[in-house]
């Protein structure tokens, strides 16, 4: 598994291209990730960005009901994102390792939603594996960017079905 090195001025531009092509149409799946590694507090600062509809399809699966962002209570949409996301994004340093991640909150952005978490590293680390499998067994086409910023770079990697899991390092 590689880091993705792609110039984060393309991964923009293409990651704005999608997006807006996506909110016409809705004809292809993404998310875009934020990370941002904070060296002294020892954490990744991640924004999450998705589509409002494909996130509510996600929460939906196994409930007795369809979930409506715009309908349903914080107290019931919360710790369905905050299961979700420790599902689907699992970073990990040794094998084995899982950390956790801390689901803080979310905001609305037209038609889409951020989400907001911290992942706490277990020690100083120069690096993580990242499992992103957000919304993939639903979309086939789902692609997640993952933009990194560490130590004064940016990059950025592409997750797809059969591209699941990659090194971040930094």
């Amino acid at each position: 598994m590689r880091f993705l090195r792609m110039p984060r001025r393309l991964v923009a531009v293409v990651a704005a291209l999608l997006l807006s092509v996506a909110a016409f149409a809705h004809a292809y799946h993404a998310s875009i990730m934020e990370v941002k590694v904070n060296g002294k507090t020892q954490q990744l600062e991640v924004a999450l960005k998705v589509f409002t509809d494909d996130l509510e399809k996600a929460l939906s699966v196994g409930q007795p009901r369809a979930i409506t962002l715009g309908q349903a209570s914080p107290v019931e949409v919360q710790p369905l994102i905050a299961a979700y996301l420790r599902r689907t994004v699992v970073f990990s340093g040794k094998p084995g390792e899982d950390i956790p991640l801390k689901y803080l909150g979310m905001e609305k952005e037209n038609d889409a939603h951020w989400l907001f978490f911290t992942v706490k590293l277990p020690r100083p680390m120069q690096g993580v594996r990242l499992q992103q499998r957000l919304m993939l067994d639903l979309f086939p086409d789902q692609m997640n960017i993952v933009n990194v910023e560490a130590n004064g770079k940016k990059q950025s990697a592409l997750f797809r079905d059969g591209n699941e899991a990659q090194v971040l390092s930094w």
